[in-house]
This record gives C-alpha cells, structure tokens and sequence, in this order.
C-alpha cells in the first residue's frame, strides 16, 4: 500500500488514530521517538499511553512504522506485530536505530 492510499484510508479512523498515525510516519528510518514525543506532537502531551493503545493498533504497517516509537526510558515497549518485541528489535536493528 502506498503513502497516498493509506492517507485515504485513515479517514475510516477517529481523529485522534489519524493524528497518532501521521506523526508516526514523520520519523526518519534509522531514528525512534517516544510515545511522549508522539503526543506532544499531535497537542496531547497526556496522551502518550494511548498514543501507545493507537499505534499497537496500526493497520498500515510499514508505511505508518510504529515499530520506530519506543519508551521514554529508552526500552522498546510493546509490539502487537508477529513476534512481539523480538520482532521491533530486528526491524530497529536492520534500520540500525539501536
């Protein structure tokens, strides 16, 4: 799927998906965000817990590379793809994020 074709498809999702999603898509391959980086950008700096409940459920991987955002701390957090978090730390590892 491209980036057009999931812009167009996001509007079958609440505003706040869309805007948890489309930050998601501004980080960099190679980089990662927070989830705290991820709500302060969509203007909802309380929100980085469900920013986190939004992105676990990202029908538009990869174009939308939720595997990029981690916790604050700097663990990875969560990852409802196949594999979990093992699979987050290869896709980061092959971007050469960690």
């Amino acid at each position: 799927m491209t980036k057009e074709q999931v812009l167009l498809r996001m509007k079958d999702y609440t505003p706040f998906r869309q805007a948890v999603w489309r930050a998601c898509m501004l980080i960099p391959e190679g980089e990662t965000r927070s989830y705290k980086w991820i709500a302060e950008q969509i203007g909802r700096p309380g929100a980085a817990r469900a920013a986190g409940t939004a992105l676990g459920e990202n029908p538009f991987a990869p174009v939308v590379p939720c595997h990029r955002v981690i916790r604050s701390d700097g663990t990875l957090g969560g990852f409802s793809a196949p594999g979990g978090p093992g699979a987050k730390r290869r896709l980061l590892k092959k971007e050469k994020a960690i």
